[in-house]
């Protein structure tokens, strides 16, 4: 036998039942039987790998807003994540802009709504081929105050046509990832809730 108390801790740290069947030095199909016995839910595959990722629980927190300034906050990324954001994307959060202010609030939505740490933020940045990397990155790098290990590989793609882009463009468009299914699809779920996204 194998007591509830035992599989419970074991389960609950983020082990697979092979991990525990070994660490227990007994058979897989012995700790499946007293899983069941013990009427403990097992996670999907998805949810095991979201548990090995996050041991500690996750790594972010849904807070209400505690006032209008975070209540408009709050308002305003959604709002930006339902226009601006790569919902098609099921592993995480992804938004993306040439505005270095609509970036700005993004990152202070997810920040200040869901207590998500800066540092655990990437960057992508797109350029066209008329514009400089090192002079790109370095304006992102600097108006986000982030480093620069937080930036992937700079994508640089010929412009299309003709036109004021580069205006718009000067610094190219930069994505902010944030990469965490449950935050993603919590997100998803309170645009839902207000009728934006079906």
């Amino acid at each position: 036998m194998i007591p509830k108390p035992i599989l419970l801790k074991k389960y609950n740290a983020g082990n697979s039942m092979q991990e525990i069947a070994t660490g227990l030095r007994c058979s897989l199909h012995k700790v499946k039987y007293w899983m069941d016995k013990h009427k403990i839910p097992t996670r999907t595959i998805s949810e095991a790998i979201y548990t090995k990722r996050n041991p500690d629980g996750d790594p972010f927190k849904v807070k209400a807003p505690a006032n209008k300034e975070e209540s408009f906050l709050k308002g305003l990324g959604l709002g930006l994540y339902w226009g601006e954001g790569t919902k098609a994307n099921k592993v995480s959060v992804r938004l993306g802009n040439t505005d270095p202010v609509l970036i700005d609030h993004f990152i202070k939505f997810l920040v200040k709504c869901y207590e998500v740490e800066k540092e655990d933020m990437k960057f992508g940045l797109q350029l066209f081929n008329d514009i400089n990397p090192q002079e790109a990155l370095r304006f992102w790098k600097d108006h986000l105050k982030v480093n620069k290990n937080q930036f992937q590989k700079v994508v640089v793609t010929p412009p299309r046509g003709v036109g004021t882009y580069k205006k718009k463009v000067k610094y190219g468009v930069l994505t902010v990832y944030y990469n965490n299914k449950k935050l993603r699809d919590i997100i998803c779920e309170e645009l839902k809730e207000l009728g934006f996204y079906g």
